[in-house]
């Protein structure tokens, strides 16, 4: 840890003769990180494809369009010096809440399934509480190393959960419970690796579960006042009540896990073959391209096939882990860790409501879940990733 604390001054040297014997052409490019990534897109383009190829509302092209603007994208910023990005913690705020906020406009946002979480600008339709993660990220790395891997008081504590919670209340305004859950969790990815003291961070803990504790008490009490839904949606409720019990809701999310069991169960040690996966194809498994992807996945190739992805993502995790530890600065190993903590959430909700373990939410998985949006943000944090890498020890 405190290697990892070192302030911006503190060149490493390992770092330096790192990046002076890199060759020139590919000087910016790590190449451990480029390789686990084509793997893991590829892995993902190839079950996207099987997942939307017989159906209409999903356009393989667009994701692979995704893929390849994306792509773009990272590869300009390994180039593109993090460090300059370190001192613009009040514009990373404002851009934050301004994209939350976005589908709350008149003509401007979209209500999909319940959640104003979708904004259309001309023929564009995206998802900004998607790109508002790499602001999310930027703001918790921004505000975290100001303090120099040392939050020791409570008064510098509150101050900064204060501002990282800033877009965690925003995100639940539209209501998008699960992308909240991102927020929180990069929130305190940053905290723990800033150098939180662990007693604020188990007296945080307690009084977020005694927050919870009381929305669900007083819910019903506050419905029955207001006449409509206050506090939690309707669907909100179902999910929470089928992940404590699988039974409940037998029509509607209860019947969404139970075809996601059996889409896993059927796929055995080595699935049925790609193309052959028949709760999606047949139209059983619901947003199989997206949310449930893992389930076409685990259908089509079987343990073995999800024993892959699984090995993938860790290979990724583990890189990003080097890259934060080589890291000169704070701010860049936050932005390493907020972002490799963004995904092990992300992967450990999506997998884990397919089999029940966790509860049903909108959140997708990393690389591999059908969304343009999503995809380029994905590329994007890579890119900075890529960037701390390059321009350490230059």
């Amino acid at each position: 840890m405190q290697r990892m604390t070192q302030i911006d001054s503190v060149k490493s040297p390992n770092a330096r003769i790192a990046a002076a014997t890199r060759p020139s052409r590919f000087k910016y490019i790590n190449p451990t990180l480029v390789l686990v990534v084509a793997a893991l897109v590829a892995y993902g383009l190839i079950i996207v494809y099987t997942a939307t190829v017989s159906n209409e509302s999903y356009s393989f092209t667009r994701q692979l369009s995704g893929v390849l603007v994306g792509a773009v994208l990272m590869l300009l910023l390994f180039r593109y010096d993090y460090h300059q990005l370190s001192h613009y913690m009040a514009l990373f705020l404002i851009i934050n809440i301004v994209l939350i906020m976005l589908p709350h406009i008149p003509g401007v946002g979209l209500s999909v399934n319940g959640a104003n979480s979708w904004a259309k600008i001309g023929p564009a339709r995206f998802q900004p509480g998607e790109f508002a993660k790499i602001t999310v990220i930027l703001l918790a790395a921004s505000v975290i190393a100001r303090y120099g891997g040392k939050l020791g008081s409570a008064r510098e504590y509150l101050k900064a959960l204060g501002i990282l919670m800033v877009p965690v209340v925003a995100i639940l305004t539209q209501p998008d419970l699960g992308t909240g859950m991102v927020y929180l969790f990069i929130a305190g990815t940053a905290l723990i690796v800033g150098g939180a003291r662990p007693r604020f961070i188990l007296i945080s803990l307690g009084v977020m579960a005694a927050a919870v504790a009381a929305i669900l008490i007083l819910d019903p009490v506050a419905d029955s006042i207001a006449g409509k839904d206050v506090l939690l949606k309707d669907y909100q409720k179902s999910r929470l009540l089928v992940f404590l019990d699988n039974s409940y809701d037998p029509t509607g999310d209860g019947y969404n896990l139970t075809q996601a069991k059996i889409a896993i169960g059927s796929g055995g040690l080595l699935g049925k073959g790609l193309g052959n996966a028949t709760q999606s194809t047949l139209g059983y498994l619901p947003e199989s391209p997206t949310d449930f992807i893992f389930c076409v996945l685990a259908e089509q190739l079987g343990f073995v096939g999800a024993l892959l992805l699984i090995a993938l993502y860790a290979a990724l995790l583990f890189v990003c882990y080097r890259i934060a530890y080589n890291a000169n600065d704070m701010f860049g190993t936050l932005i390493v860790m907020c972002t490799a903590g963004m995904w092990l959430f992300q992967i450990l909700e999506n997998i884990g409501m397919t089999c029940g373990l966790m509860p049903i939410t909108g959140i997708p998985l990393p690389f591999m879940s059908y969304g343009t949006s999503f995809m380029v943000v994905n590329f994007v944090m890579l890119g900075f990733i890529g960037s701390v890498w390059a321009h350490n020890g230059r």
